[in-house]
């Protein structure tokens, strides 16, 4: 038995587990899912559960490639984008070697770094992979394109890959995007279930070089997308320039959000994308706590490090209006 492993990461999203043990219905605004999704015309079909799916998913990475402009070969698909972190590390990362990440950012960049036999380091000088959330998760801190094919650059120097997190840059600014760009020291990973909402399917993809994409896909589990989660996966990149009006939506709303959190005197980091880091005055845990007895359900951050912070994300304007009332209540 292995005693070497790593503690299990702390995510927000826990809303079901909240409500098993008495909560009833939260407004759940630890997880950051697009509160505007595109109307999908998609139901699922139980004939497809009768086969497996394929697990070359040929068709699912054509129609990806044709939203992106890449080569199907260029395409990695997973359960949820944390399977292709795992993937990624598992094929990029030998033991005793050294994964650059910078925090506060998502916890399972380093989860996997380590179960990869490898360690986690601030500097860059000598990593083998570095690791860049884009925007970052959970400052909502955005680099440009220009600034990030620089450290894509300096990276490619160092004889190093870069690891960009897209999670989120579909409700940011897709602009700043590095999805098409064949390079063979980047990997770049998308996650559709936030931007479409749909996180119960679990659905994570990624772009590469054929050869990297090659030794990702050895790693990850067979039959790992299953068949629903291929079948809408399909018919949302078909639409997926409806997400254009959810990133106005959203815009309207945090620049909203913003303006009600000045008025109560909160700092919080510049937003880009569906939601905000937010500084409180008392521990994250208390307040956190408080505002579960109004129904709302926040992230802690405590496990980023920043025991004085909160993450929200932005709902609708209904929602966003309970949020800070709910606050205003529960702030000393």
């Amino acid at each position: 038995m292995r005693e070497d492993l790593p503690e299990r990461m702390e995510h927000g999203g826990r809303v079901r587990w909240h409500r098993a043990r008495g909560r009833g219905e939260l407004l759940d605004f630890s997880a950051n899912i697009n509160p505007y999704p595109p109307d999908i015309p998609w139901t699922p079909d139980p004939s497809a559960l009768a086969d497996y799916p394929d697990d070359r998913y040929e068709t699912l990475k054509e129609t990806i490639g044709r939203t992106f402009g890449r080569d199907a070969a260029e395409v990695t698909v997973g359960n949820g984008s944390v399977e292709l972190i795992r993937a990624f590390c598992s094929a990029m990362l030998r033991p005793g070697d050294t994964a650059c990440i910078t925090p506060p950012t998502f916890a399972e960049y380093e989860m996997a770094v380590l179960l990869a036999g490898a360690r986690c380091t601030a500097e860059s000088n000598g990593a083998a992979v570095r690791f860049l959330c884009n925007p970052n998760n959970p400052t909502g801190a955005l680099h440009t394109r220009p600034e990030v094919f620089g450290l894509l650059e300096e990276t490619a120097e160092q004889g190093a890959y870069l690891f960009i997190d897209e999670a989120f840059i579909e409700l940011s600014d897709p602009r700043q995007s590095l999805a098409d760009l064949p390079h063979e020291n980047l990997f770049v990973m998308r996650s559709l279930t936030k931007s479409f909402s749909v996180p119960g399917i679990r659905f994570g993809y990624g772009f590469g070089t054929p050869k990297l994409i090659e030794r990702v896909e050895t790693l990850r589990l067979p039959w790992t997308v299953n068949a629903f989660a291929e079948s809408f996966a399909i018919e949302a990149f078909r639409n997926y320039d409806k997400l254009e009006e959810s990133r106005e939506k959203i815009a309207r709303e945090r620049r909203w959000l913003c303006a009600h959190l000045d008025e109560l005197g909160l700092a919080y980091d510049p937003p880009s994308a569906n939601y905000i880091l937010i500084a409180i005055p008392v521990e994250a845990e208390a307040l956190v706590e408080r505002l579960l007895g109004y129904n709302i359900l926040v992230r802690d951050c405590g496990s980023f490090g920043l025991p004085r912070h909160i993450r929200v994300a932005v709902r609708t304007r209904e929602e966003n209006e309970q949020l800070i009332e709910a606050l205003e209540a529960c702030l000393p």
